[in-house]
Protein backbone atom coordinates (compact mmCIF):
# COMPACT_ATOMS: atom_id res chain seq x y z
CA UNK A 1 0.00 0.00 0.00
CA UNK A 2 1.46 3.39 -1.08
CA UNK A 3 1.09 6.69 0.76
CA UNK A 4 0.24 10.19 -0.41
CA UNK A 5 0.79 13.14 1.94
CA UNK A 6 1.06 10.60 4.78
CA UNK A 7 -2.27 9.00 3.90
CA UNK A 8 -2.42 5.38 2.66
CA UNK A 9 -3.31 4.94 -1.01
CA UNK A 10 -4.73 1.57 -2.00
CA UNK A 11 -3.07 -0.12 -4.94
CA UNK A 12 -5.54 0.11 -7.86
CA UNK A 13 -5.20 -3.57 -8.71
CA UNK A 14 -5.79 -4.63 -5.11
CA UNK A 15 -8.71 -2.22 -4.85
CA UNK A 16 -10.27 -3.84 -7.94
CA UNK A 17 -9.76 -7.33 -6.52
CA UNK A 18 -11.28 -6.34 -3.19
CA UNK A 19 -14.33 -4.88 -4.91
CA UNK A 20 -14.62 -7.98 -7.09
CA UNK A 21 -14.45 -10.22 -4.02
CA UNK A 22 -17.37 -8.36 -2.47
CA UNK A 23 -19.53 -8.33 -5.60
CA UNK A 24 -18.55 -11.41 -7.63
CA UNK A 25 -21.25 -13.77 -8.80
CA UNK A 26 -21.48 -17.43 -7.97
CA UNK A 27 -19.10 -18.76 -10.65
CA UNK A 28 -16.63 -15.90 -10.36
CA UNK A 29 -16.32 -16.53 -6.61
CA UNK A 30 -14.60 -19.86 -7.28
CA UNK A 31 -11.80 -18.00 -9.05
CA UNK A 32 -11.58 -15.32 -6.39
CA UNK A 33 -10.98 -17.95 -3.69
CA UNK A 34 -7.59 -18.59 -5.33
CA UNK A 35 -6.40 -15.00 -4.79
CA UNK A 36 -3.08 -14.88 -2.90
CA UNK A 37 -4.02 -11.86 -0.76
CA UNK A 38 -5.62 -12.57 2.62
CA UNK A 39 -7.37 -9.17 2.46
CA UNK A 40 -9.15 -10.30 -0.69
CA UNK A 41 -10.13 -13.61 0.93
CA UNK A 42 -11.49 -11.77 3.95
CA UNK A 43 -13.58 -9.72 1.54
CA UNK A 44 -14.83 -12.95 -0.06
CA UNK A 45 -16.26 -13.97 3.31
CA UNK A 46 -18.54 -10.92 3.16
CA UNK A 47 -19.92 -11.73 -0.28
CA UNK A 48 -23.67 -12.50 0.09
CA UNK A 49 -23.44 -15.25 -2.56
CA UNK A 50 -20.75 -17.17 -0.70
CA UNK A 51 -21.87 -20.76 -0.11
CA UNK A 52 -20.63 -24.16 1.05
CA UNK A 53 -19.08 -25.06 -2.31
CA UNK A 54 -16.94 -21.90 -2.38
CA UNK A 55 -15.79 -22.44 1.20
CA UNK A 56 -14.86 -26.08 0.59
CA UNK A 57 -12.57 -24.92 -2.24
CA UNK A 58 -11.11 -22.20 -0.03
CA UNK A 59 -10.44 -24.57 2.88
CA UNK A 60 -8.33 -26.84 0.67
CA UNK A 61 -5.68 -24.13 0.61
CA UNK A 62 -2.73 -24.69 2.90
CA UNK A 63 -1.60 -21.05 3.03
CA UNK A 64 -4.55 -19.64 4.95
CA UNK A 65 -3.80 -17.68 8.10
CA UNK A 66 -5.20 -18.54 11.52
CA UNK A 67 -7.13 -15.26 11.58
CA UNK A 68 -8.81 -16.04 8.28
CA UNK A 69 -9.71 -19.54 9.46
CA UNK A 70 -11.17 -18.09 12.64
CA UNK A 71 -13.33 -15.83 10.49
CA UNK A 72 -14.44 -18.81 8.41
CA UNK A 73 -15.34 -20.70 11.56
CA UNK A 74 -17.64 -17.88 12.66
CA UNK A 75 -19.65 -17.98 9.41
CA UNK A 76 -23.26 -19.22 9.64
CA UNK A 77 -22.55 -21.56 6.70
CA UNK A 78 -20.13 -23.52 8.87
CA UNK A 79 -22.68 -23.93 11.64
CA UNK A 80 -25.07 -25.49 9.12
CA UNK A 81 -22.59 -27.66 7.17
CA UNK A 82 -21.00 -30.89 8.40
CA UNK A 83 -18.66 -30.91 5.37
CA UNK A 84 -17.28 -27.51 6.30
CA UNK A 85 -16.62 -28.60 9.87
CA UNK A 86 -14.65 -31.59 8.57
CA UNK A 87 -12.76 -29.35 6.13
CA UNK A 88 -11.80 -26.99 8.96
CA UNK A 89 -10.43 -29.87 11.03
CA UNK A 90 -8.47 -31.10 8.00
CA UNK A 91 -6.81 -27.74 7.36
CA UNK A 92 -3.41 -27.82 9.10
CA UNK A 93 -3.56 -24.09 9.92
CA UNK A 94 -6.88 -24.22 11.78
CA UNK A 95 -6.23 -23.21 15.40
CA UNK A 96 -6.23 -26.17 17.78
CA UNK A 97 -9.02 -24.76 19.91
CA UNK A 98 -11.33 -24.75 16.88
CA UNK A 99 -10.39 -28.24 15.72
CA UNK A 100 -10.70 -29.67 19.24
CA UNK A 101 -14.16 -28.15 19.56
CA UNK A 102 -15.26 -29.71 16.26
CA UNK A 103 -13.97 -33.24 16.92
CA UNK A 104 -17.06 -34.42 18.87
CA UNK A 105 -19.20 -33.56 15.84
CA UNK A 106 -17.26 -35.82 13.46
CA UNK A 107 -18.50 -39.27 12.49
CA UNK A 108 -16.67 -42.48 13.42
CA UNK A 109 -14.45 -42.86 10.37
CA UNK A 110 -13.95 -39.11 10.06
CA UNK A 111 -12.28 -39.27 13.47
CA UNK A 112 -10.17 -42.19 12.25
CA UNK A 113 -9.08 -40.17 9.21
CA UNK A 114 -7.99 -37.28 11.43
CA UNK A 115 -5.36 -39.56 13.00
CA UNK A 116 -3.51 -39.77 9.70
CA UNK A 117 -3.66 -36.15 8.57
CA UNK A 118 -0.21 -34.95 7.48
CA UNK A 119 1.33 -32.58 9.99
CA UNK A 120 -1.41 -33.13 12.58
CA UNK A 121 -0.65 -31.53 15.95
CA UNK A 122 0.07 -34.10 18.72
CA UNK A 123 -2.69 -32.69 20.96
CA UNK A 124 -5.26 -32.97 18.17
CA UNK A 125 -4.18 -36.51 17.30
CA UNK A 126 -4.41 -37.54 20.95
CA UNK A 127 -7.86 -35.98 21.33
CA UNK A 128 -9.12 -37.66 18.14
CA UNK A 129 -7.81 -41.03 19.28
CA UNK A 130 -9.42 -40.65 22.72
CA UNK A 131 -12.74 -39.70 21.11
CA UNK A 132 -12.53 -42.73 18.83
CA UNK A 133 -11.73 -45.07 21.74
CA UNK A 134 -14.80 -43.83 23.60
CA UNK A 135 -16.98 -44.81 20.62
CA UNK A 136 -15.43 -48.25 20.07
CA UNK A 137 -17.64 -50.27 22.45
CA UNK A 138 -20.82 -49.33 20.61
CA UNK A 139 -19.41 -49.53 17.08
CA UNK A 140 -20.61 -52.29 14.69
CA UNK A 141 -18.21 -55.21 14.24
CA UNK A 142 -17.68 -54.30 10.57
CA UNK A 143 -16.46 -50.84 11.52
CA UNK A 144 -14.15 -52.32 14.13
CA UNK A 145 -12.67 -54.74 11.59
CA UNK A 146 -11.98 -51.89 9.18
CA UNK A 147 -10.34 -49.91 11.97
CA UNK A 148 -8.33 -52.95 13.08
CA UNK A 149 -6.76 -53.01 9.60
CA UNK A 150 -5.71 -49.37 9.48
CA UNK A 151 -5.98 -47.90 12.98
CA UNK A 152 -3.21 -46.39 15.07
CA UNK A 153 -1.32 -48.48 17.61
CA UNK A 154 -3.50 -47.19 20.45
CA UNK A 155 -6.74 -48.01 18.66
CA UNK A 156 -5.56 -51.43 17.45
CA UNK A 157 -4.34 -52.31 20.93
CA UNK A 158 -7.76 -51.47 22.35
CA UNK A 159 -9.52 -53.55 19.68
CA UNK A 160 -7.23 -56.51 20.36
CA UNK A 161 -8.18 -56.49 24.04
CA UNK A 162 -11.86 -56.97 23.12
CA UNK A 163 -10.91 -60.56 22.32
CA UNK A 164 -13.24 -61.16 19.35
CA UNK A 165 -11.50 -63.86 17.24
CA UNK A 166 -12.06 -62.01 13.96
CA UNK A 167 -10.80 -58.76 15.44
CA UNK A 168 -7.77 -60.46 16.97
CA UNK A 169 -6.80 -62.03 13.64
CA UNK A 170 -7.14 -58.67 11.89
CA UNK A 171 -5.25 -56.71 14.56
CA UNK A 172 -2.32 -59.14 14.45
CA UNK A 173 -1.66 -58.20 10.82
CA UNK A 174 -1.69 -54.45 11.47
CA UNK A 175 1.94 -53.22 11.32
CA UNK A 176 1.20 -50.60 13.98
CA UNK A 177 0.31 -53.17 16.64
CA UNK A 178 2.87 -53.22 19.47
CA UNK A 179 4.24 -56.34 21.10
CA UNK A 180 3.46 -54.98 24.55
CA UNK A 181 -0.25 -54.83 23.65
CA UNK A 182 -0.21 -58.49 22.67
CA UNK A 183 1.49 -59.44 25.94
CA UNK A 184 -1.17 -57.52 27.86
CA UNK A 185 -3.88 -59.27 25.86
CA UNK A 186 -2.37 -62.71 26.51
CA UNK A 187 -2.19 -61.93 30.23
CA UNK A 188 -5.73 -60.54 30.31
CA UNK A 189 -9.14 -62.13 30.80
CA UNK A 190 -10.34 -61.95 27.19
CA UNK A 191 -7.72 -64.33 25.75
CA UNK A 192 -9.13 -67.74 24.79
CA UNK A 193 -7.63 -70.96 23.42
CA UNK A 194 -8.66 -69.83 19.94
CA UNK A 195 -7.18 -66.33 20.12
CA UNK A 196 -4.03 -67.52 21.92
CA UNK A 197 -3.52 -69.96 19.05
CA UNK A 198 -4.01 -67.13 16.55
CA UNK A 199 -1.07 -65.29 18.13
CA UNK A 200 1.01 -68.47 18.39
CA UNK A 201 0.65 -69.33 14.71
CA UNK A 202 1.01 -65.80 13.31
CA UNK A 203 4.16 -65.56 11.17
CA UNK A 204 5.09 -62.10 12.46
CA UNK A 205 4.69 -62.84 16.18
CA UNK A 206 5.31 -66.56 16.72
CA UNK A 207 9.08 -66.23 17.23
CA UNK A 208 8.97 -63.45 19.88
CA UNK A 209 10.32 -64.74 23.19
CA UNK A 210 8.12 -62.43 25.29
CA UNK A 211 5.04 -63.74 23.49
CA UNK A 212 6.07 -67.38 23.78
CA UNK A 213 6.51 -66.85 27.51
CA UNK A 214 3.09 -65.22 27.86
CA UNK A 215 1.45 -67.93 25.76
CA UNK A 216 2.92 -70.78 27.78
CA UNK A 217 1.98 -69.17 31.10
CA UNK A 218 -1.69 -68.86 30.14
CA UNK A 219 -3.77 -71.71 31.53
CA UNK A 220 -6.02 -71.62 28.46
CA UNK A 221 -3.16 -72.34 26.04
CA UNK A 222 -3.65 -75.61 24.09
CA UNK A 223 -0.90 -78.17 24.85
CA UNK A 224 0.18 -78.27 21.22
CA UNK A 225 1.97 -74.94 21.73
CA UNK A 226 4.06 -76.43 24.53
CA UNK A 227 5.14 -79.08 22.03
CA UNK A 228 6.00 -76.43 19.46
CA UNK A 229 7.65 -73.80 21.66
CA UNK A 230 9.42 -75.62 24.51
CA UNK A 231 12.23 -77.07 22.33
CA UNK A 232 13.08 -73.52 21.21
CA UNK A 233 13.15 -71.98 24.69
CA UNK A 234 16.39 -71.23 26.58
CA UNK A 235 17.04 -73.32 29.67
CA UNK A 236 16.53 -70.32 31.94
CA UNK A 237 13.03 -69.83 30.49
CA UNK A 238 12.13 -73.46 31.12
CA UNK A 239 13.21 -73.17 34.75
CA UNK A 240 11.19 -69.98 35.15
CA UNK A 241 8.14 -71.66 33.64
CA UNK A 242 8.46 -74.58 36.01
CA UNK A 243 8.58 -72.15 38.94
CA UNK A 244 5.50 -70.26 37.73
CA UNK A 245 2.79 -71.03 40.28
CA UNK A 246 -0.17 -70.66 37.94
CA UNK A 247 1.23 -72.94 35.25
CA UNK A 248 -1.34 -75.63 34.40
CA UNK A 249 -0.66 -79.16 35.54
CA UNK A 250 -0.47 -80.41 31.97
CA UNK A 251 1.85 -77.55 31.08
CA UNK A 252 4.13 -78.34 34.00
CA UNK A 253 4.38 -81.96 32.87
CA UNK A 254 5.35 -80.80 29.37
CA UNK A 255 8.10 -78.57 30.77
CA UNK A 256 9.41 -81.43 32.94
CA UNK A 257 9.40 -83.71 29.91
CA UNK A 258 11.39 -81.14 27.90
CA UNK A 259 13.94 -80.82 30.70
CA UNK A 260 14.23 -84.61 30.79
CA UNK A 261 14.84 -84.67 27.01
CA UNK A 262 17.70 -82.27 27.65
CA UNK A 263 19.06 -84.59 30.32
CA UNK A 264 18.33 -82.18 33.14
CA UNK A 265 15.72 -84.13 35.17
Amino acid sequence: MDTCNGMPVLDPDLAHRLHNALTAGNEELFRVTTDPAMDVLNAVLKNPLLNEAHLLILLKRRDLTENLLKSVHRLPQVMESHKLKVALVHNPNTPDEISLGLLPQLFFFELANVLFLPGIAPDLKYAAERALLLRLPGAPLGNKITLARRGTSGVVGALLKEGDPVLVATCLSNPRLKEVDIVQFLNGPSATAETISAVARHHHWQSRLNLKRAILKNQKTPLVWFTVFLPTMPLSELKNLLAFRRLSGAGKREVEAELKRRGLR
